[in-house]
Order: C-alpha cells, then structure tokens, then sequence
C-alpha cells in the first residue's frame, strides 16, 4: 500500500480508503465487518463514515469491528447534514457539531476521531462559530484533524482565511466528488488545494459504480446494483456517462485491468489527492479495488484518460450535498 501526507499535515493515510456508506443499509453488519477486516489486513488505513451514514449504523459496525484494532486505522467521520426533524438537528453550529461528536464517540466506541469533518457549508451559521467549535474539539483531544465537505471553492478559502485570522486549526482536507465522469473540481478546487496544501479525498470516484462497466445502457439495470436498490439513483444514468464508460472499459483491457481499478488509478495520480474513497458491498469488491494500487499508468495513458474524459471538466459535477432552505 502507498501512503500519502493528507494535505499538509504530518498525517499518512492509505492512497485508497474505505468508504462506509453502504454499511447496515446494502450491506449487512457481519459482511460489512469482513470488508474492515480486509482492508485492514491489505494496508487500507484510512476508514469514512458519517453520523447519518444508514442511520447510524454505519458507525455503529465500524466501532464493533474496530475493537482492538482501532489503533490501526485513521478514522474519520462526518456531521453537519441533516439529522432529524428538529430545528437544530442539523448545520454546523457548535450547539449541533458537540451534540453529534460526543454521540459519533459512542457509536464508534472510541475517545476521538482522527479526522472529523463538516460535511456541507452551512450558510446559515457564522464561520467563525464553526472553526471556534472545532478548534475547540481539537484542544480538548477528541479531534485531531478536522476537513471539509461538499464546500465550493471560495467557501473554503474564506474557512482558511479566518482560521489564518484567528489563528485557529484550519482544515487539513476537502471531500468532494471527484472522477473520470466528474472533472469539475479542476476548475477551481483543485488549484486552491495545491496552493493551501489541502487534501483532497474524492467521493463517488466511479461514478455510483457507472464506470466499473456494469451499465451496458440505461434501460438494463444489474440485479444488486445501486441502480437496482435505489431507484432515485437512476437519474445519474444518462448516454454520455455510459459512452465513456465503454471507453474506459476498451483501455482497461488493453491493460489487463478492470475498468474499476483503472479509473481509481487514474485518480490517484491526480494533483492534491490524499486518498480515494471507495466503497464495498462484498470483500471480492474491494480486492478488485485494491489492484489500482499496483496499476503502472504512464503518461501516454494518462493523457489518453484525460482526453476521453475532457468533456466532464465541464457542466454539473456528478453529485453535491447541501443543506435544505
């Protein structure tokens, strides 16, 4: 496994994490807590979650499957989406973040959480509020690092600028949806991530799975696959997503790769990446994963990537998450 420095930090974590969200929901616990093993056992460091992941169950496996090993993962987590009914049962206000911390603590069975991020701009509390809180989390050791997630670019940078101002803990990382079908962030993320020493730490890097080739067209829809599960997912199936599916899947084989491995690859050489976040419903799925580790990728084949995607630098990014008016 290769380790990277999230962002600037002294922090290593693996160059591919685990991403949870699928635990308790299209994964059930014991299958989900084989997956951690798994990935624990092949060099994968660094596990995401988030309060609302499955209602809480996600964490609630993780803290099972973590006990007596918890000092070999980098854990993080998120809180800020919405949560419940109650008016301050979601955003980034520090009477919301300390409610959930010290809930997110209990579930994960755990005294901190090494990186713990917000997991939407919240447009309706102070900045200033939300790093006070979380520098405040960081001084009292339940939180190491703190990041960022589903932030705009200029939203971030005014994070960093009143962090520098105040002299606070500024965010180390930024979670974004970041992919072959989803180049958006390279219009203005990513260079503020290279000039801030951010990480960066893509979500959804196959597309919901639309680029593991499992789509042959919109109308046939695999048993078990995401689009089979949840039918609002469909809306992300469209011809131009599947067409560069079909391309990436002809340049995998010309590789001797699955066309999974090769678009985590292609993301692992990308500027300011930290660690990709990929998710598994059955440990087969993360050992095909984990092969992008060792995939040679030269630059001929990179440029190849970076032209039959170029068209997705443009447009809506893939997927983004934000608070309800």
């Amino acid at each position: 496994m290769n380790f990277r420095r999230l962002g600037n930090s002294g922090l290593k974590v693996s160059a591919l994490g685990l991403g949870t969200n699928a635990f308790g929901k299209r994964s059930d616990r014991q299958t989900s807590i084989r997956i951690i093993h798994h990935a624990l056992d092949h060099g994968i460091n660094f596990i995401d979650t988030a309060n609302i992941y499955a209602n809480s169950e996600s964490e609630r496996i993780i803290g099972q499957a973590l006990e007596g090993r918890r000092h070999e993962v980098v854990l993080a987590t998120k809180a800020g989406l919405v949560r419940g009914e109650g008016p301050n049962e979601r955003g980034s206000s520090r009477y919301h973040l300390q409610h959930e911390l010290d809930n997110s603590l209990k579930r994960l069975k755990t005294d901190y959480i090494d990186l713990y991020q917000i997991h939407t701009f919240d447009p309706y509390t102070p900045l200033d509020e939300t790093l006070r809180t979380l520098d405040d989390m960081v001084r009292s050791g339940k939180v190491r690092y703190i990041g960022a997630s589903n932030y705009a670019a200029w939203e971030l940078m005014k994070a960093v600028g009143i962090s520098e101002r105040l002299g606070l803990n500024r965010y180390v990382s930024i979670q974004t949806s970041y992919s072959l079908a989803d180049r958006t962030p390279e219009q203005e993320l990513v260079p503020l991530c290279q000039d801030q020493g951010i990480g960066i730490i893509p979500y959804f890097p196959l597309a919901g799975g639309i680029l593991s080739g499992k789509y042959s067209s919109i109308e046939a829809v695999p048993e078990g696959s995401r689009a089979d599960t949840d039918p609002n997912f469909n809306r992300f199936l469209n011809h131009e997503r599947l067409a560069l599916s079909r391309n990436i899947s002809t340049a995998a084989q010309e590789l001797g790769c699955t066309p999974s491995a090769l678009s985590l690859s292609w993301l692992i050489h990308r500027p300011s990446v930290s660690t990709v976040i990929v998710g598994a419903t059955k440990v087969e799925q993360l050992e095909e994963n984990l092969q992008s580790i060792s995939i040679p990728l030269d630059e001929r084949q990179l440029e190849e990537l970076d032209h039959i995607s170029y068209p997705f630098r443009y447009g809506e990014p893939f997927a983004v998450y934000r608070l309800p008016e």
